[in-house]
């Protein structure tokens, strides 16, 4: 499924929100949606509902899946640092592109990150980042074998791996169980994917399913082990009633 001999073979795209981002020959897809944008896209679908429904917490842990480009785990300092947070955030990111993370320093981000520069070149190099109030740990390899290994209960998701057509291993319901396995009890994910099978694969995980509504960008998926306030639920066993035929992905079918 994977091809490293085409890994090396990207292009900066410019996002309408005007930061740029990569598209992948391997995955034949952006990194991120060009329409949304990277940083808006990883804003509103991913750091601000996560950080405000997780907003009491005097300590995240973060499984940012999988680092790419680092728009989620940088705009979560990013935010943090724009807002004065004093939240403390432990970010573990699985990555499979080492040649990536070491040219990231050289990348052309937009200037909101300006201030976190140095965060991102210890990153490039070390894959690996920590000070008072922030730890990134890039695991280098595949996420289907570094994820079931962390030992570190998460708050949060971020599952923003290219898309299930693309990259389906990344979304079946055995690796939904891996992550469930190393989740706390309140523990959310966030993900662009409404796909009824991904929302499927989820549920039938542990996790309860919620649309989230960004700013100016398409709506998204929240999964949650507990009940939320103020979302929009959908009620997945009415869903499987009146769509029988409805299926997570399995690894069966793409190993």
């Amino acid at each position: 499924m994977y091809n490293p001999t085409l890994r090396a073979q990207k292009k900066v795209l410019l996002c309408e929100d005007g930061s740029n981002t990569l598209f992948s020959e391997e995955f034949n897809e952006p990194y991120h949606s060009t329409k949304d944008g990277a940083l808006h896209e990883s804003l509103e679908k991913h750091v601000k509902p996560a950080l405000t429904i997780h907003k009491n917490k005097c300590s995240l842990s973060i499984l940012d899946i999988c680092f790419g480009l680092g728009y989620n785990t940088f705009a979560t300092i990013y935010y943090i640092k724009k807002y004065q947070l004093k939240t403390k955030i432990h970010i573990i990111s699985p990555e499979f592109d080492e040649a990536l993370i070491c040219s990231l320093s050289s990348f052309d981000y937009p200037p909101e990150f300006d201030n976190i520069k140095p965060i991102i070149k210890a990153i490039s190099e070390d894959f690996y980042y920590e000070d008072e109030q922030f730890k990134i740990e890039i695991l280098l390899g595949d996420a289907r074998l570094s994820v079931p290994n962390i030992k570190e209960k998460v708050d949060i998701i971020y599952q923003d791996a290219f898309s299930p057509v693309h990259n389906p291993l990344l979304w079946t319901g055995e690796f939904f169980a891996d992550i469930a396995g190393i989740v706390k009890e309140d523990a959310i994910l966030t993900t662009y994917s409404t796909a009824a099978a991904i929302r499927l694969g989820l549920y039938e995980n542990g996790f309860l399913i919620f649309v989230h509504y960004g700013e100016m960008t398409r709506y998204s998926t929240i999964a949650s082990m507990k009940m939320l306030k103020d979302l929009e639920y959908i009620d997945m066993e009415l869903k499987k009633l009146r769509n029988p035929t409805a299926q997570s992905f399995k690894d069966e079918d793409y190993l």
